[in-house]
């Protein structure tokens, strides 16, 4: 199975790996799970760490380096994702989230989040 961790997510499994659920965990460790990042997800660390959020307090370009020499797949955003957004139904302003989903729909992965909101959308979304 394909996996694109949420923001959150992904600055767990990189640096508060005990914040981790036993689920979250058992996924991300599974060798046959291939894992992703989105470039959506750097951009929002960026975008927030410049606002001063306490809980994006991490070097965006350490970030990258450390996952990809994990074995994480970086995703980029393509046009195709932006388009997809239009199709989703309004339960969520958040666009970092939003183009999340759309990524994870227009290329057959499955969302992982810790974010209830976000896992009310169709589609493949599994909360931890």
């Amino acid at each position: 199975m394909r996996l694109l961790l949420d923001t959150h997510l992904l600055l767990w499994a990189a640096g508060l790996p005990e914040r981790l659920t036993t689920e979250a965990r058992a996924l991300l460790d599974a060798p046959e799970h291939a894992l992703y990042f989105s470039a959506a997800s750097l951009w929002e660390i960026v975008i927030k760490q410049g606002l001063g959020r306490d809980d994006f307090q991490v070097d965006a370009r350490l970030l990258r380096r450390g996952l990809l020499d994990n074995g994480y797949q970086d995703l980029p955003i393509t046009s195709v994702h932006t388009l997809m957004v239009e199709t989703l139904p309004a339960i969520h302003k958040d666009p970092f989230d939003r183009i999340l989903i759309a990524q994870a729909m227009a290329d057959g992965m499955t969302l992982l989040t810790t974010d209830a909101l976000v896992s009310r959308y169709p589609g493949p979304i599994r909360k931890v």
